[in-house]
């Protein structure tokens, strides 16, 4: 199962009740966390992230509202006893912008920065990857997706059927094969009702909306993309493209030409004090849309529908 969290929804500057734009999914006990704007260390805290857990930062790009918290964010995850490495990775440039934060950050462990190329991207662990795809902002910014690999589900029936003991289950559903008491060899194959789409969750903020994402975020489990504002004022839409940002009718009219299956809206401008009162732009367009709000939290791969951390 693939947890997926996001502290913050705001763009610019945090807001009472509202922190800056960031995402934590969390795998085996391992996360990654995508951008780190001020105060990004108290977001996860407050939405129950364990910094602990940290292994992979993700940088879209290096505006302060996505970059600026880095420093605060390395030295509250020291105060955890980390000694293992943390990798930073994000677009060309990493290196120097890291660099020249944390001079005021001495750590208790080492820090590794990968500068992606473009299109290029990440090997996790346990079957987990990353992707990163050029967007459309002022600066050099990545859109991400992050897949896990799932293993077949396991058919017992056939096991029974083929005299496998239950000793030797766990090895089967692993994908490896076995060797049977009687010399029989079985493969996993044989035993699994066949191959499953992995989990994906794509993260695209801080862009104009290209023909380039639809590709991209095709049939994701979960879009996560920018919603600055509304939308429906075209004067308004057309200011906004001006500054390479997203609208939520932008980013509803890409998950429906992308199948996704669902859609959270983030990255929400100080002004857009409501963004419940502008869903309905992008409900039209695409159903299965949400405004996220800071805490939100679904777990996929699990029957259990989103947790509420407002309730």
């Amino acid at each position: 199962m693939l947890s997926v969290c996001l502290p913050g929804t705001g763009g610019m500057i945090p807001l009472p009740g509202r922190y800056l734009t960031c995402c934590f999914l969390e795998y085996q006990g391992k996360g990654i966390l995508i951008d780190c704007g001020e105060g990004t260390q108290v977001a996860l805290k407050a939405a129950g992230c364990r910094l602990s857990r940290i292994e992979i930062i993700l940088f879209t790009h290096f505006h302060a509202d996505h970059i600026a918290g880095l420093p605060g964010l390395l030295l509250s995850i020291g105060n955890t006893g980390r000694t293992r490495p943390l990798l930073l990775a994000g677009p060309p440039g990493l290196s120097q912008v890291a660099s020249a934060l944390l001079i005021i950050a001495p750590l208790p462990y080492p820090v590794k920065v990968c500068e992606l190329s473009p299109h290029a991207g990440l090997s996790g662990w346990e079957g987990l990857s990353v992707s990163s795809l050029p967007l459309s902002h002022w600066v050099p910014c990545y859109g991400y997706r992050c897949e896990v690999k799932r293993r077949p589900v396991f058919n017992p029936q056939k096991a029974q059927a083929l005299g496998v003991p239950q000793a030797f289950y766990r090895v089967l559903h692993k994908g490896e094969p076995v060797c049977l008491p009687d010399g029989r060899k079985v493969t996993p194959e044989e035993v699994t009702d066949g191959a499953r789409s992995p989990l994906s969750v794509c993260y695209c903020t801080d862009t104009l909306p290209i023909p380039e994402m639809v590709r991209f975020i095709q049939e994701a489990d979960l879009l996560i993309a920018e919603g600055m504002y509304g939308g429906e004022d075209p004067a308004e839409e057309e200011k906004l493209h001006e500054k390479r940002h997203s609208s939520f009718r932008d980013s509803a009219r890409l998950a429906a030409r992308a199948g996704v299956r669902q859609l959270w809206l983030t990255h929400f401008s100080p002004a857009l004090t409501d963004p419940l009162q502008a869903l309905p732009q992008a409900s039209a367009i695409f159903s299965h849309t949400a405004a996220a709000y800071d805490g939100i939290r679904l777990t996929l791969g699990s029957r259990r529908p989103p947790e509420d951390s407002r309730a």
